[in-house]
C-alpha cells in the first residue's frame, strides 16, 4: 500500500513537471519585466528540421551625424558692415556733354554706373598739364534738394567753382532719382542707395585717367555731410573730408535730438525720409533696448576707422541741423585719436551764407594740406 502510494505520488509529480515544462513560462518573454523584476531566461528545446532559406538582409548603415551650423546674421542693409561688404562696380566715367568752361577749368556733363544704374554728375577738370600721377580730386556730395527740383548744372555753383579754380577735379554727383539719374530717390537715412552712389563715385574716380587715385577727398553739405562721414568709415580711399552743417550725429541722437518741421529750414527732410524712425523702433526696439542695432548703422560707432582727417563747419543759427551734431562729432573724433577741426560761425545759417568766403578758404587750405601736401 505504501509502495503504491509512493508510486502514485511520483507519477503525479512527474506529470506536473511535464505540464509545467510545456506551458509554464510561455506567457512571459525572456528578459521581460513583470512587476518590476526581470524574468529569468529559460531554455527552449528546438526540434531538428530543415532550415528554410531566407533572403539576405543588409544591415542599415548608421546615420551620418548632422552638423548644424549657426548661420552668420546678415548685416542690416543700412549697417556700416553691409556697405563694407558691398562689391563696388568701379565703372568708367563717361563724358556725356561738354559744357561752358570755367575760369581755368573745363566742365562736363558726365556719368558712371552704380548698382547697374546710370548716375549723372557735373565734372570739372583743371586746364593745363596734369601732375605726373594726375590731379587731386574731390567727390562733392550736395545736401537735400527735392529730387523733382534738382538740376545738375544748378545749385552749389559757387562751391564747385571755388574748388575747381584751385586745381582740383570736382565730381559733383547726382544721387539716384535726381534729374536724369536712373533709379528711385529714396532718401539717405533709411536707404543705402545714396551712400552706394557715393562709394561708386570714388571707385569711378580712381579709374579716371586724369585723377590721382591716391589723392581723393570728399566734401559734403547737410545730408551730403552724412554721406561723407559714412563713406569715410567704409572706404580707405578717401584721404580727407570737409563737412558743412552736416547731419553727422549717431542714429540715437538723430532719433531724439533732431526735431523740426518740414518748413523749418532750407533743406527739410521729406516725410518719406523720416519713416525710418517709427519703422526701426517698431522692428528693432529703442536704442536703450537694442543698442547693438543702432550702433551698427551709425558711422559714429566706427570712427576708429576714419580714412583721413575731417574738417567741420557749422553756424550757430542753423535751423535745419543742430550745431551740437558737429560739436559732438568733433569730440568723438578727438576721443578716437583721429585728426579733426571744427569751425563755428556766430549767427550764420545752414548754408553759411554770412561766412561763405572764410569757410571756403579754410576748406581749400585743408584740402591743400592733406591732398596736395602743402604746409
Amino acid at each position: 500500500m505504501i509502495h503504491k502510494l509512493k508510486a502514485s505520488w511520483f507519477l503525479w509529480i512527474f506529470l506536473a513537471v511535464i505540464c509545467t515544462a510545456c506551458s509554464g513560462a510561455a506567457g512571459i518573454p525572456v528578459g521581460s519585466v513583470q512587476n518590476g523584476a526581470t524574468a529569468a531566461p529559460t531554455k527552449t528545446a528546438t526540434a531538428s528540421h530543415t532550415p528554410i532559406p531566407t533572403s539576405t538582409q543588409t544591415a542599415a548603415p548608421s546615420a551620418t551625424p548632422t552638423i548644424t551650423l549657426t548661420p552668420t546674421p546678415t548685416p542690416h542693409p543700412m549697417s556700416i558692415q553691409a556697405l563694407r561688404d558691398m562689391a563696388l562696380t568701379g565703372s568708367e566715367i563717361t563724358i556725356e556733354e561738354t559744357l561752358e568752361p570755367g575760369a581755368n577749368y573745363s566742365r562736363y556733363y558726365a556719368s558712371y554706373r552704380s548698382e547697374g544704374l546710370k548716375i549723372y554728375a557735373l565734372l570739372t577738370v583743371p586746364n593745363g598739364e596734369p601732375p605726373a600721377n594726375g590731379w587731386p580730386a574731390i567727390v562733392f556730395n550736395h545736401g537735400y534738394i527735392p529730387p523733382t527740383q534738382y538740376r545738375t548744372t544748378e545749385r552749389y555753383i559757387a562751391y564747385v567753382d571755388s574748388l575747381a579754380r584751385n586745381s582740383y577735379i570736382v565730381f559733383r554727383i547726382d544721387y539716384r532719382g535726381h534729374d536724369r539719374s536712373e533709379g528711385a530717390a529714396s532718401g539717405a537715412y533709411g536707404n543705402p542707395g545714396y551712400a552706394i552712389d557715393v562709394l561708386n563715385a570714388v571707385a569711378a574716380l580712381k579709374s579716371y585717367p586724369l585723377a590721382d587715385a591716391e589723392r581723393i577727398g570728399m566734401w559734403g553739405h547737410s545730408m551730403g555731410g552724412y554721406l561723407t562721414l559714412r563713406a569715410m568709415v567704409v572706404s580707405p580711399d578717401i584721404k580727407a573730408g570737409v563737412i558743412w552743417a552736416g547731419v553727422v550725429a549717431s542714429y540715437p541722437d538723430m532719433l531724439t535730438r533732431w526735431r523740426r518741421s518740414s518748413a523749418s529750414g532750407p533743406t527739410p527732410v521729406p516725410s518719406g525720409g523720416r519713416s525710418w524712425r517709427s519703422g526701426w523702433v517698431e522692428l528693432y526696439g529703442t536704442p536703450e533696448e537694442n543698442p547693438g542695432f543702432w550702433n551698427s548703422v551709425s558711422a559714429n560707432s566706427f570712427l576708429d576707422d576714419l580714412s583721413g582727417p575731417v574738417q567741420l563747419h557749422h553756424g550757430t543759427m542753423d535751423e535745419s541741423v543742430p550745431l551740437e551734431f558737429s560739436e559732438t562729432l568733433y569730440e568723438q573724433i578727438q576721443q578716437a585719436g583721429k585728426t579733426g577741426e571744427l569751425y563755428v560761425y556766430e549767427g550764420d545759417n545752414h548754408n553759411l551764407s554770412g561766412y561763405f568766403s572764410q569757410a571756403m578758404m579754410r576748406t581749400i587750405e585743408f584740402f591743400d594740406r592733406y591732398l596736395k601736401g602743402d604746409e
